[in-house]
């Protein structure tokens, strides 16, 4: 067991969405980076894959509560509401039930649109997010909605690692 990386991954895992606050753009897509790759440290390095579903998932929700955090000094506070609260009510059946069905039926929406929002924030200035926001709010929810159900279901229901799917689609 390499219990040094369990410990490191895990701190950042709860420590990185402290900076959402002050940085919502670097420490916003650090986490999202690490939380794509988490299981693959961790459960190499001898953690209980059981106990990793627990603590990545209670991981994600101390996340959502930064998002949360950040959000309700944004435009935004109304979708970053309603998302947090759909998706926390599916990291609460998940913790009830340990069915990880509930995740696809109660969708992570808010990590899409804190990263959305935060990456236009970043590159097209804090002063014209929300107009340019606003102006696409379509195409970005279709986005976001695309994206995040196709990752629920191959993560949380179909439990297919993406890289083996594409292959085996090219074969």
């Amino acid at each position: 067991m390499n219990l040094l990386l369990i410990i490191v991954v895990i701190a950042l895992k709860f420590l990185l969405p402290v900076l959402f606050l002050r940085f919502p753009f670097a420490a916003g897509w650090a986490n999202w980076l690490l939380d794509s790759v988490d299981g693959d440290l961790l459960i190499p390095a001898g953690l209980d894959d059981v106990l990793y579903q627990n603590l990545d998932k209670s991981a994600d929700w101390i996340s959502y509560l930064f998002i949360f955090i950040w959000g309700w000094r944004q435009p935004i506070r109304r979708e970053i509401a309603a998302t947090f609260a759909l998706r926390t009510v599916g990291q609460a059946l998940f913790f009830v039930t340990q069915n990880e069905f509930v995740f696809f039926c109660f969708p992570n929406l808010l990590e899409p649109l804190f990263l959305v929002y935060a990456t236009i924030a970043r590159f097209r200035g804090r002063d014209r997010v929300h107009a340019i926001y606003r102006a696409r709010l379509v195409w970005i929810w279709l986005g976001i909605l695309a994206y995040k159900f196709q990752d629920e279901w191959f993560t949380h229901v179909a439990n297919v690692d993406r890289t083996e799917f594409v292959q085996r689609l090219l074969r």
